[in-house]
């Protein structure tokens, strides 16, 4: 006969600590200032710390602004808002900013990076998984690109030289979200048609339209969890599209490799 214990045999799970990171990609133009205002001004009772990984300052509400922090440096400063939130500039090193926003760990309940609109995202992606201090105390919990519904076609048909990289279609390929932005610029018909060619890139991210980026603070927020194993293997699939599109007189009509990875982080 087994022991109470035995019968009883409940299973300990482990928590995860970690600071979520969200990422936000996109072309240029896309929307993703329009999206991170969303998501700083939203009623979602989250305390956001922003990290822009553009040229230039964040376009954000200067009314939200209660106080500047320039970093030793000077290259990078963090704003502290009258909602909680912060947003930091990065010029350089990100994995600096990050050290240094661990070092206010309860300030904020959880990180979104911006990406610049010419970034091949996948280095930024790895930075979350192979630096070790950062992983340590941070986990990607997924990547969100917006699509401008109006332009990203001639983006994706931009024919690069031998080993160059796509940045459009790199954003697309490693998404777990994908907001189809601008709608209201597009017919129903180009956008089921843009939507096809999406998923012939990337057949396992979520695809929501909107416009103007709004979309839910949960759905953006709330992915759950980034597998780069998946990713890299749709990057390269969407590679192989891509380069059969250019031999097909833009028919659109791609084959895409079927993935069968669990989603379910």
């Amino acid at each position: 006969m087994a022991a109470a214990e035995e019968a009883i045999d409940v299973e300990a799970t482990t928590i995860d600590d970690r600071i979520p990171v969200t990422i936000i990609t996109g072309f240029l133009g896309s929307g993703k200032t329009t999206l991170l205002n969303h998501l700083l001004t939203a009623n979602h009772g989250k305390r956001i710390a922003v990290i822009e990984n553009e040229f230039g300052e964040i376009d954000i509400d200067s009314e939200l602004v209660t106080a500047r922090d320039t970093l030793a440096d000077g290259e990078q400063q963090i704003m502290m808002l009258n909602n909680g939130c912060l947003c930091c500039t990065v010029r350089d090193d990100l994995v600096k900013m990050l050290a240094e926003l661990v070092q206010r760990r309860g300030q904020f309940d959880r990180i979104v990076v911006e990406t610049t609109g010419l970034a091949n995202p996948a280095p930024i992606i790895q930075t979350f998984i192979l630096d070790e201090a950062t992983s340590e105390n941070m986990n990607l919990d997924g990547v969100v690109t917006l699509v401008d519904a109006k332009h990203v076609e001639q983006h994706l048909d931009d024919k690069k030289e031998d080993g160059a990289v796509n940045e459009a279609l790199e954003q697309i390929a490693y998404a777990d979200r994908i907001v189809l932005n601008k709608t209201d610029l597009a017919t129903d018909s180009e956008l089921r048609s843009l939507e096809g060619r999406i998923r012939s890139i990337n057949d396992m991210a979520q695809i929501k339209r909107a416009t103007k980026a709004q979309v839910s603070t949960d759905w953006v927020l709330g992915v759950g969890g980034f597998d780069l194993k998946r990713y890299e293997e749709e990057a390269e699939a969407g590679r192989d599209t891509a380069h059969n599109h250019d031999h097909s007189d833009h028919e659109h009509s791609h084959e895409h490799a079927s993935h069968s990875h669990d989603h379910a982080h």
